[in-house]
């Protein structure tokens, strides 16, 4: 499609900014695209639990800040820009934060979450929340990946019957099928990896406390990590660096927020970032043949059939001792967060346990 003689479809965030600093676009041009997007594909994909009643409002105020900032000023990256949050991710507005469960529906957050929080202050507009695997694929371990009560299921854009993976389906959909510019995720084990491999985008996992977890629903304060899911390496950067840094609601953001580098993480994308650098490839399949030869053609050092210690162990969360753990941090993790909330239908694991029980035939 084009809007202003600019093409919003597989636009990244440089495309988009160019395109405002041009005057072929703007932010409510482009909030409008993807409300119409999402309103003709969400029924198909189901990537989009709901959308921003404000989020036009937001687009107008970034356009008006375009027009008046001094020529001199630069605005941060990611200003006028769309994003579609994982409904993990609490938003103190219009917005619903449910985890995909309805035993959450009209419950009121007490503020943003950290990330958001940081979003805001790039001028980035929240679309809406994307859907997921229902309490982050922890409600039931047997329901389909992109599943939850809210939401429905979720659909890989490329191939409508395969696994979209989780627990970050809606918000690795959503960038795929072009619903919106950029998404967050996060991720326990797998939950942004997955999903951004299934739907061909690409995401990836920040160390923990690199992010802000606060005023997010949690699983397990040791794995939790918030993360960018993109369409582009660039995009993902530009991200990340938008939302990483001290939260004094994650304890775990006081250490890493000390290994931020100055000048932020854009820096480093330069043509010759492979150059010199040693991979480990731990499985071996001829699908990774190509992606092992264009690293190597890149600079890149690959050592093949990486032999790792008790690694399947390691790959087995029964055998090493993961599952119990994240079953126990769940539960102790989600019942701080529940009693945290300003209103909420539930207050306790025990409570959503009861809710899903009374109303288990017309909820699944």
């Amino acid at each position: 499609m084009l809007t202003s003689t600019f093409s919003i479809q597989e636009a990244t965030i440089q495309d988009i900014r160019l395109a405002f600093n041009e005057k072929r676009l703007t932010s409510k041009q482009l909030v409008e695209f993807y409300l119409e997007e999402i309103s003709n594909l969400n029924p198909i994909l189901f990537a989009v639990i709901e959308t921003n009643p404000d989020a036009l409002i937001q687009a107008e105020k970034a356009d008006r800040e375009r027009e008046v900032k001094d020529v001199t000023t630069e605005l941060p990256f990611l200003h006028g820009v769309p994003i579609l949050l994982k409904d993990l991710i609490s938003t103190k507005d219009k917005l619903n934060t449910t985890a995909g469960s309805l035993a959450l529906f009209g419950s009121v957050v007490p503020r943003d979450a950290g990330v958001v929080k940081r979003l805001r202050d790039s001028g980035a507009v929240i679309l809406g929340k994307a859907s997921l695997s229902e309490w982050a694929h922890f409600r039931s371990f047997a329901i389909p990946s992109g599943w939850s009560a809210r939401g429905l299921q979720g659909k890989n854009p490329y191939v409508l019957t395969a696994d979209p993976c989780g627990s970050s389906s809606g918000s690795a959909i959503s960038v795929a099928a072009n619903l919106v510019a950029v998404s967050l995720g996060t991720e326990t084990d797998g939950s942004i990896l997955c999903p951004s491999s299934q739907n061909s985008v690409v995401g990836f996992k920040p160390t923990v406390g690199l992010t802000s977890r606060g005023g997010v629903v949690p699983v397990s304060l040791r794995q939790d990590s918030v993360g960018p899911i993109c369409r582009t390496v660039s995009d993902a950067v530009i991200l990340l660096d938008a939302i990483v840094g001290y939260d004094p609601l994650d304890e775990a953001t006081k250490t890493a927020s000390q290994f931020i580098p100055k000048g932020g993480y854009k820096q480093f994308l330069t043509a010759s970032g492979l150059k010199g650098k040693r991979l480990g490839v731990v499985m071996k399949h001829s699908l990774l043949d190509h992606p092992i030869e264009m690293l190597r053609r890149e600079g890149a050092t690959v050592i093949e059939d990486l032999s790792i210690p008790n690694m399947e162990v390691i790959k087995d969360w029964t055998k090493s001792g993961e599952r119990t753990a994240l079953l126990a941090e769940f539960k102790m993790s989600l019942n701080a967060y529940l009693k945290d909330l300003v209103k909420s239908p539930v207050r306790s694991l025990a409570d959503v346990i009861a809710y899903n029980e009374k109303f288990a035939e017309e909820r699944v």
